[in-house]
């Protein structure tokens, strides 16, 4: 099984990102007539929770300890990933994402921050169903598809990213709250958007 895996730290006045990739080999040689995507299966566990619909953050789940000596007042982890391999004629692969109990915290918790950390989660979300359209939409090439699946990846994490600083830069890390008001809904309305591509329950 490959992986590839992004781990992101959101704080409420900036983030900061490191991607981890681990390949492996290919399982066989058999010529792939399709690509099918799985469906993950979404239980919370003690340190993570996976992005669902009806399962909004509590400041319960941010169980990290808040860090001195910054300004800023909460930090969300997420973790956008893909798990891919090859057997059987089909490459079959299992798109991710997770917020990360421990990793996260929040010093000042009002219901208005809350706010801001759910829409970091939730952008992440959107990448994810962004990536698993562009797997949907990927012509398989058996010599490539390992090289060709990175570039997917890093392009929608590149993409995510990007997303993720310009939220929190024209919303000030929340401060500017009408700005705030309008990411939260135009979050929302891409949310809609996006179901089909949605791989989760």
């Amino acid at each position: 099984m490959n992986l590839l895996h992004l781990a992101t730290s959101l704080l409420l006045v900036g983030f900061s990102s490191v991607p981890n990739l681990i390949s492996s080999s290919t399982a066989t040689t058999t010529p792939v007539e399709k690509v099918v995507a799985l469906k993950p299966i979404k239980e919370e566990s003690a340190e993570t929770i996976p992005w669902i619909v009806r399962r909004q953050l509590t400041w319960d789940d941010f169980q990290g300890q808040p860090k001195r000596n910054t300004d800023a007042v909460a930090s969300t982890s997420t973790s956008l990933g893909i798990a891919y391999q090859l057997r059987n004629g089909e490459l079959t692969y299992e798109v991710t994402c997770t917020f990360s109990k421990p990793k996260s915290w929040g010093a000042t918790r009002t219901p208005y921050i809350l706010a801001h950390e759910q829409a970091h989660f939730d952008i992440t979300e959107l990448y994810a169903r962004k990536l698993n359209r562009k797997l949907q939409e990927y012509q398989f090439n058996k010599r490539t598809y390992k090289q060709d699946l990175n570039i997917i990846y890093q392009s929608v994490v590149a993409e995510k990213e990007a997303m993720q600083q310009a939220y929190d830069g024209e919303t000030d890390h929340s401060r500017k709250r009408r700005i705030q008001y309008e990411w939260l809904e135009r979050i929302e309305l891409m949310l809609q958007e996006s179901a089909p591509y949605a791989t989760y329950p």
